[in-house]
C-alpha cells in the first residue's frame, strides 16, 4: 500500500537534514511487500517490529535527541489522560482543571489501525493545545509544539503528555481469552531519522525495555481516563464484521 502524501512529504523534509536508508524510505512509503511482523514480548507488552524478509532485516529504532527534536517540531496531536490534565494543569499554574481545560484544550478525533492486522481504533480525547490559537481544521496536521524552546528543550518536561514519552510507539489493548494483552509498535510517519536497519534485534532490547514500563502505564492511564468519561474509545476488528 503506497504511502499518502503527508508521509512523503515528512521525508522529504526529514531527508534535507538526515541521511535515510534506502530500505527504512522505502517501508514509509509502502513501497515494500516483503514486511512481516516479528513480535517481541517485553515485560507484558506485546511489540511488533517491521521485518523485511527479502534483506533479513529488521526495523529498528533510536532517539537521536539532542541533535534532533523533530518530533516537536511535526507534531500532530496531544491527546491528555486524566493524570496529564491534573499534572499539567498545576505545571501551568491553573488552581481549576475546569478552567485548564476550557482555555488549554480542545477535543481530537482520530483513527489508528493496527500495522499488522485488522483492529481499528477509534479515539475521542481532550487534547493540549499545540499553540495558544490552534483551530479544529489543524488537528492531525503536524506543528511546532508551543513548549519546544531554541535549544530543543520542553517547558514543561518532565511534566509532558504521556502520549510524548511513548514516540514513536504506538500501542494499543486486545483482549487475548478475556485477558487484557498490550501491543505497541512503532510509527512510521516520516518524521523520524532515529529508524535503521539491522540483521540483528540485540540493539533495541534496552530501548524496548525501557519503553514497556512507559506504554504499560500509558495505557493504563488511558483506560482509567475512560472509566471517569474524560475520553471514549471504539474498537472494530474488521475480521468479525
Amino acid at each position: 500500500m503506497e504511502a499518502d502524501d503527508s508521509v512523503k512529504h515528512s521525508l522529504e523534509l526529514l531527508s534535507k537534514s538526515w541521511r535515510i536508508d534506502p530500505q527504512i524510505s522505502e517501508l514509509h512509503l509502502g513501497k515494500r511487500d516483503d514486511v512481516v511482523d516479528t513480535a517481541l514480548q517485553v515485560n507484558g507488552v506485546v511489540f511488533h517490529i517491521p521485518t523485511l524478509t527479502d534483506d533479513n532485516l529488521y526495523v529498528l529504532w533510536k532517539c537521536l535527541w539532542p541533535d534532533c527534536h523533530n518530533c516537536c517540531e511535526r507534531q500532530g496531536r496531544l491527546p491528555l489522560t486524566k493524570d496529564d490534565i491534573e499534572i499539567i494543569a498545576k505545571k501551568m499554574g491553573y488552581l481549576s482543571k475546569t478552567e485548564f481545560i476550557r482555555t488549554e484544550t480542545r477535543i481530537s478525533s482520530w483513527e489508528e489501525q493496527e500495522a499488522f492486522g485488522n483492529i481499528i481504533t477509534t479515539l475521542t480525547m481532550l487534547s493540549l493545545k499545540r499553540n495558544s490559537e490552534e483551530k479544529e481544521e489543524q488537528d492531525g496536521f503536524p506543528l511546532q509544539c508551543r513548549f519546544l524552546d531554541a535549544s530543543g528543550y520542553c517547558g514543561i518536561h518532565p511534566e509532558k503528555p504521556g502520549v510524548c514519552w511513548l514516540y514513536p510507539f504506538a500501542s494499543w489493548i486486545e483482549s487475548d481469552k478475556g485477558k487484557a494483552v498490550i501491543h505497541a509498535t512503532f510509527q512510521l510517519t516520516g518524521d523520524c531519522p532515529g529508524f535503521y536497519a539491522s540483521k540483528s534485534l540485540g540493539s533495541i532490547q534496552p530501548v524496548l525495555k525501557e519503553y514497556s514500563e512507559k506504554i504499560y502505564n500509558y495505557n493504563m492511564a488511558v483506560s482509567r481516563t475512560t472509566r471517569e468519561n474524560y475520553c471514549s474509545i471504539n474498537i472494530v476488528d474488521l475480521q468479525k464484521t
